[in-house]
């Protein structure tokens, strides 16, 4: 492990969200509620930006190192070329990244454990429903949310192996985690073939997929937050990524002067604490 040169005095902590947004209910939301309890709890304020197109990812992270911000967390794994480009820029900046690797001496790479926790839902998914026949829905078609989808697929079989599982992906660009009509268009098409449990791997279109399950009375299982909230008695569960976790810890790790860069997982089996994997 290589250590970064935040010192605690020195300590500006600084978020880019991805698209949907620190109010998206999910992916974001969690990493804006870490950064919230770091401040709550240290008194010290933290200075964050949400992107409104792919365009001012690097744009964002290059002005917070100039004014700074250290250290400085991306969230989601769409940010990585602008920030392997901008770290190289600013080698005294400390930064991190959520769900990605990015190999660089002032770069802390945090990885989750996605197929475990969906897994489990899956498991509560199949035991739940009634029809024999439920639903998942991902936002961006790569390997990441397909972690969520084998793991869900392998609990629910585990569980009920003649049950019926419907997969769909939203789309091939970050758009697809922002697209709250087409996950619901997703969910109904899901459902009018007779799934009555969906879960949803899809930050803010995962908004459109609880929303079809509820107004058709059926059970959404929600991702990286608690949803309950969003359609109460309506959402089965949800799968804790605990993005929070992971920035709460970095933000704390600056200000103590304990932060270190390299590739850590986070997970249930890693009772959310870190486990160098290089």
């Amino acid at each position: 492990l290589l250590a970064g040169t935040a010192l605690a005095q020195d300590i500006q902590p600084a978020v880019v969200y991805d698209l949907g947004g620190k109010n998206d209910k999910s992916f974001n939301e969690a990493a804006f509620i870490g950064a919230e309890k770091f401040k709550a709890e240290t008194g010290i304020d933290y200075r964050d930006f949400e992107i409104q197109n792919d365009s001012q990812r690097e744009q964002a992270l290059r002005n917070f190192a100039r004014r700074g911000a250290n250290p400085v967390i991306a969230i989601g794994f769409l940010h990585a070329n602008a920030l392997e480009k901008v770290a190289k820029e600013f080698p005294d900046t400390s930064f991190a990244i959520v769900d990605m690797v990015v190999d660089l001496p002032n770069v802390r790479s945090i990885l989750f454990k996605e197929h475990e926790g969906s897994y489990i839902v899956g498991k509560l998914a199949a035991m739940a429903s009634e029809s024999g026949k439920v639903g998942f829905v991902g936002g961006m078609d790569i390997q990441l949310i397909r972690k969520f989808a084998c793991g869900y697929k392998q609990g629910v079989k585990e569980t009920k192996a003649d049950a019926e599982i419907f997969e769909n992906m939203t789309g091939s660009t970050g758009a697809a985690f922002n697209d709250p009509v087409k996950g619901g268009e997703l969910a109904k098409s899901q459902i009018d073939r007779g799934a009555d449990v969906i879960y949803h791997a899809a930050g803010a279109t995962g908004l459109g997929v609880l929303q079809a399950a509820a107004d058709a009375g059926k059970l959404g299982i929600g991702v990286d937050s608690n949803q309950n909230a969003v359609h109460p008695g309506k959402v089965l569960t949800s799968m804790l990524k605990r993005v929070d976790v992971a920035v709460e810890k970095a933000f704390t790790d600056a200000k103590d002067g304990k932060w270190t860069s390299g590739i850590y997982s986070l997970g249930p089996l890693s009772n959310y604490g870190y486990e160098n994997t290089v």
